[in-house]
């Protein structure tokens, strides 16, 4: 039987990949690097192992229910760790939020910052559970294929006030500015604006706060090398170094997949989860409808790009918290630049990840692994050269890190390296340099995002941060049991 393809092994992909293989439907998935993991890659560097991208695991029944499906347990797989506190919030003005899931010290902690947020934060936490109810667990995993489904969640969406702003909805319950950035960041996490991406997101709050926040052991990883032996056990079959180069059709249906190796290779369907931009474009580029899909894709908004440093230390600082999450002296003025500037901003705010706070079996003994991030533009919003610019943020960063958090960093440093939006854009084929794909504002969720089948060729299939329901690890697991749904009920009848 010819197998069904799925193209990149990320997270998406590779929870695809097992729903298909388990439900009996041959799957062979194409990862076009030397790894999988697509942004859940790894880097090892003199004895320290870095996680380059999602390190915070929310919803780990989703995961558990992945191995469940298929008659394993997730526990002879991979091990999940829980963190704790979730993040460290720190201000450059002093004041610190532990973040976790005890509800008496989050209070006793609101309530130094204001006294009267402590009912407001109960509201707000009211709230974020109704969202969480109504748009993660209800539609988190129902594709969205004509608009008559986004009219029928309209009225739950209409009564939760999704018109509004994650920012605007926080600060109908919250006073202080702090409380009001601490609540609201999460969007970010999913690369939307605070004070442009809908209130729905607010549930992401919730989502921590019902099932904690856990660290694979090994580093997140781990988790992928689990979700490829699960794959591999099921009888599924992965290629890594295959790269895909064009998608062959015949009228509106994908007949075979061509590698850049040359080779082709027949299928009933193809499921992308490359860039939704690179799928249409790169990949379809020659059909009427990938190059017409192209160009609507690129009118749309897309998420900001991340400056990303990997480095390892001979010393471990244990005073930092796993999640560390550094705010600047602006927040609503630095993330307009983020999303609109044509230049880089002077100051920035960071997430700092110390995985062996929680883990110190990636790092030699005595040492640390680390990474630090700060959103900035993409490229379509900032034309920068960040051949000469990510030096220059490099250095200015390390000497923040240095000042405020790591004392003696540099001196300490073993090794390092970089990523930045040119390498999202070549490395990843993330259109404009993106770190999230499509930015989930409401015009650009559920029914208006990129669907998980597409509406005119048939046995095309997408999968991951730039489908329905968007980006994050319970996201694009998520969209990966959307899109098997479609798939399994077109492959079967």
């Amino acid at each position: 039987m010819k197998r069904t393809i799925v193209v990149g092994a990320g997270f998406g992909g590779l929870a695809l990949a097992i729903r298909l293989q388990s439900a009996g439907i041959p799957t062979l998935l194409l990862e076009g690097r030397d790894k999988p993991g697509g942004r859940a890659y790894v880097y090892q560097d003199q004895g320290f192992t870095f996680d380059a991208g999602p390190t915070v695991i929310t919803d780990p029944t989703a995961i558990e229910e992945l191995f469940a499906l298929t008659g394993k347990r997730m526990a002879d797989y991979v091990e999940l760790l829980p963190v704790k506190p979730f993040y460290r919030l720190c201000w450059e003005t002093g004041p610190v939020l532990d973040y976790d899931n005890d509800q008496p010290a989050l209070e006793a902690q609101i309530a130094r910052f204001n006294p009267r947020d402590v009912a407001g934060y109960q509201r707000f936490l009211d709230y974020s559970r109704a969202v969480f109810k109504e748009g993660y667990l209800k539609l988190g995993t129902v594709p969205f294929l004509s608009f008559r489904d986004m009219l029928r969640a309209g009225p739950q969406l209409a009564r939760l006030q999704a018109w509004r702003s994650v920012y605007s909805m926080v600060s109908s319950f919250i006073e202080d500015e702090h409380l009001r950035q601490a609540f609201s960041f999460h969007s970010l996490l999913v690369g939307g604006n605070p004070f442009t991406t809908s209130s729905i997101y607010t549930l992401i709050h919730a989502l921590e706060r019902e099932w904690g926040v856990w660290f694979p052991r090994g580093g997140t990883g781990a988790l992928v090398q689990g979700m490829v032996k699960l794959f591999e056990d099921l009888g599924g079959k992965m290629e890594l170094n295959a790269e895909v180069d064009r998608l062959e059709t015949q009228g509106n249906k994908i007949s075979a997949v061509h590698l850049t190796d040359g080779r082709r290779i027949d299928t009933p369907a193809v499921a992308s989860n490359a860039d939704v931009v690179h799928t249409y474009e790169k990949l379809l580029g020659h059909h009427p409808r990938g190059a017409a899909r192209a160009t609507s894709l690129k009118r749309k908004r897309m998420s900001n790009s991340l400056f990303v440093l990997y480095f390892g230390l001979n010393h471990h600082h244990s005073q930092l918290a796993h999640h560390t999450v550094c705010f600047g002296p602006r927040y609503e003025e630095l993330i307009s630049d983020i999303f609109t500037r044509n230049s880089l901003a002077d100051d920035f705010s960071l997430y700092l990840h110390a995985p062996c706070v929680t883990d110190p079996s990636l790092a030699p003994p005595g040492c640390g692994s680390y990474y630090v991030l700060a959103p900035v533009p993409h490229l379509g919003t900032a034309d920068l050269d960040w051949d000469v610019e990510g030096p220059r943020l490099r250095d200015r960063i390390f000497a923040y890190l240095e000042e405020r958090y790591m004392p003696g960093l540099r001196q300490q440093l073993v090794t390092h390296r970089m990523f930045t939006p040119f390498d999202f854009r070549d490395q990843l084929g993330a259109h404009l340099g993106s770190a999230f794909s499509v930015e989930p504002i409401l015009t650009q969720s559920a029914w208006f995002r990129p669907h998980n089948r597409d509406s005119h060729i048939t046995n095309l299939y997408l999968v991951g941060a730039g489908t329905h329901p968007g980006a994050g690890v319970p996201g694009v697991i998520g969209s990966a049991r959307a899109t098997a749904g479609l798939m399994l009920e077109d492959l079967t009848r």
